[in-house]
């Protein structure tokens, strides 16, 4: 029976709880019982991610509670003690003796992992990481806690969505600049804390014996099956391929718009009419999002009810509550948790539909056998996401106002492609930030702007200074707490647009497809769970082209 969220307690782990634990599975080793010692081994791992999520996501909840925040750092301090013991255990069956006996218990797919796992840490760097996640507690509870006014009401900063969509140009330049004032109040110290981020990262790889970060940061994402030269070829093709035409989107919407100059608080208004809104608040959306799953083939609709009556979403905007929407999970229940901010606009959707994604793949997968399979990588990841923002299109209308289902469709699509260009911008400002870690705070806002003039050449800040002078970077979020994270977006897209292009001819072989993608959880690796559901790797040449052409003959660009 599912257990209901409000009822979720995991016992507290203590590093000498912990270390008799482990011990025992050095032990089962000892004695030749490889099966006993793999299934306790995952079993611990299990425990201690439940708990840790359930942490994580309470200071999420509310960044402003005392014992949530002592709870997260007390999982800041275990988590890379945890790490030593899962490492070298990790090492230990690598290594083993009888490796028949251990490839009977351990997937290759796992294995693999594994060995990338143990080049990414060594005890000499558990003080560095327990900063490490100081900092980005820090970053995060910075960012919950700005309170901002405009239009005679107090909001945090995903309240200025609304403002920022708004019909009236000058309710948008008022948003735009309430927002960049609050980043350059708080530019020091968000100077201050990525300096130390870069360097604490920079000393970490050079102690693990890598020349930079670069190669530290992909093997902690565990990225097996590629690198960052192909990485550099697909921002490239981006440039080649999604820049012209997003260019030649907003040219037309000045045009459209009687606009001369195109601002960054234009950018936001993508439907000349208002973007489309959501059909309703929180409860009528969660209600139209049952129908609209149960419309599809398969087991959303059952899946998205035991959501909402086990608890596992918390999607109302709020105080103190951290920004943006993720999805979570907790592996000895096998159900995932969905964290948002509605906030009265489009991307309520978008969002919503984004993280349920995540949620379906990890239920699918929530009986693999291995807690390392139950996620695949980010980038893999993300194609979950992703491709059902696209695939409920066909019924996306119940979930925005009256007559508004075809204008939704089409901003959904023009806001995707033109996340593109942005989203190689901040993967492209990682890659030079940590090839020259002593860059100080001034050169990197040189560097960000060096690179926005290539990838998003139409930006214009119409002369507000924080973004203007190269800030615009410090409000997103992954460029802190998740390095390289970003272009894992970008390649999803890169897919999840193919299986929309397959929608539009084969809606069922799309959806069939899509689920057994979903299912496979973590199984292979990024490249091999593409090519397992019919797509053409986002690294292959032509495949973007491809993409971008056929988004061009339907926007008739």
């Amino acid at each position: 029976m599912l257990r209901h969220f409000d009822s979720l307690d995991f016992p507290r782990p203590t590093r000498d709880a912990l270390a008799l634990r482990f011990g025992q599975v050095s032990t089962l080793l000892d004695q030749g019982a490889v099966a006993d010692a793999a299934h306790l081994f995952d079993t611990i791992r299990r425990d201690y991610e439940s708990w840790s999520a359930l942490v994580d996501l309470r200071f999420a909840q509310d960044t402003t509670s005392p014992t949530a925040k002592a709870e997260r750092d007390h999982a800041d301090a275990l988590t890379p003690y945890v790490t030593a013991h899962e490492v070298a255990l990790k090492r230990r069956l690598l290594e083993y003796p009888d490796p028949v006996a251990v490839a009977q218990e351990i997937t290759p797919h796992t294995l693999e992992l594994w060995r990338t796992d143990i080049t990414t840490f060594d005890p000499r760097i558990t003080g560095a990481l327990e900063e490490e996640a100081r900092l980005s507690g820090t970053y995060t509870a910075l960012l919950a806690g700005a309170k901002l006014e405009i239009g005679g009401e107090q909001v945090n900063l995903s309240g200025l969505a609304p403002y920022a969509e708004s019909t009236d140009r000058a309710v948008r330049r008022k948003a735009e600049q309430v927002r960049w004032t609050f980043f350059e109040r708080n530019a020091p110290q968000l100077d201050d804390l990525f300096d130390q981020m870069v360097r604490l990262r920079h000393g970490m790889a050079e102690t693990l014996g890598y020349d930079s970060y670069i190669p530290l940061a992909y093997r902690r994402m565990r990225r097996v099956d590629y690198g960052p030269a192909d990485v550099a070829r697909f921002r490239n093709d981006v440039l080649t391929h999604v820049v012209p035409l997003v260019h030649d989107i907003l040219r037309r919407r000045c045009e459209t718009m009687g606009w001369e100059v195109l601002y960054s608080w234009d950018e936001p208004l993508i439907d000349p009419h208002g973007n489309p809104r959501p059909a309703g608040g929180h409860d009528l959306l969660l209600n139209r999002a049952q129908t609209l799953f149960e419309c599809m083939d398969g087991d959303l609709g059952p899946f998205f009810r035991q959501m909402r009556e086990g608890g596992y979403l918390d999607l109302v905007n709020r105080p103190g509550k951290a920004g943006g929407g993720f999805c979570t999970s907790f592996p000895t229940v096998g159900m995932p948790f969905i964290f948002a901010n509605f906030n009265g606009t489009q991307h309520d959707i978008n969002v919503f539909t984004h993280e349920m994604g995540h949620a379906y793949q990890n239920w699918k997968s929530r009986s693999l056998p291995a807690v390392d399979l139950l996620w695949p990588t980010m980038d893999a990841a993300e194609i979950n996401s992703m491709a059902l923002e696209f695939l409920t299109w066909p019924h996306i209308d119940l979930m925005v106002e009256p007559g508004q289902g075809e204008r939704y469709r089409q901003m959904h699509l023009i806001s995707s492609l033109s996340f593109l260009p942005y989203g190689v911008c901040v993967d492209h400002f990682q890659h030079e930030v940590y090839a020259r870690p002593t860059m100080t705070p001034v050169e990197r806002h040189e560097v960000w702007r060096t690179l926005e003039r290539r990838y998003l050449p139409w930006r214009n800040y119409g002369g507000l200074p924080h973004p203007t002078a190269g800030g615009r970077w410090q409000a997103q979020g992954h460029i802190y707490r998740s390095p390289f994270y970003y272009i894992d977006y970008a390649l999803a897209l890169c897919c999840a647009m193919q299986f929309w292009i397959r929608s539009r001819t084969d809606p069922q072989g799309a959806m069939a497809a899509y689920v057994d993608l979903c299912a496979q959880g973590g199984a292979q690796p990024f490249t091999r769970l593409v090519r397992s559901a019919g797509l053409q790797s986002p690294f292959q040449p032509g495949t973007l082209a491809d993409v971008v052409r056929t988004a061009r003959g339907i926007l008739n660009t």
